[in-house]
């Protein structure tokens, strides 16, 4: 999870949009053989906002089942920007930096709005 001060101090989180699903979530993605948990959720950051960014404390794993019913997954950080711009792809197609209530209402899933106000609760 993507956090950052906006223009008036207040957080802002990073949320993508995925045309595939037509939904707005974090970004995450899939470990590729041998990764570690932590340089995976960098490098799909990077992939899918284009930031890099530093890792912050780890969060919650969020368990659920996908479209097709199979079980997903997936381990979050809390993460701070340190540079990059976006560029759309074919799998995200739209980023978008949110004040905290305007991305709950954003969110496509409630675990992705858990998620948030985990960090929340703990920043």
């Amino acid at each position: 999870m993507v956090l950052r001060r906006g223009p008036d101090g207040d957080p802002e989180v990073a949320l993508v949009h995925r045309p595939a699903y037509d939904d707005w979530s974090h970004p995450k993605g899939k470990l590729l053989p041998r990764e570690r948990e932590e340089d995976a959720a960098l490098r799909e950051v990077q992939e899918e906002t284009g930031m890099r960014c530093r890792l912050g404390r780890k969060l919650s794993s969020i368990r659920y089942r996908d479209r097709r019913g199979r079980p997903k997954v997936a381990s979050y950080w809390v993460m701070t920007p340190d540079g990059g711009e976006f560029h759309p792809t074919a799998e995200v197609d739209e980023m978008r930096w949110l004040p905290l209530l305007e991305a709950e209402a954003t969110l496509s899933y409630p675990h992705d709005r858990e998620l948030l106000r985990e960090a929340l609760a703990e920043d």
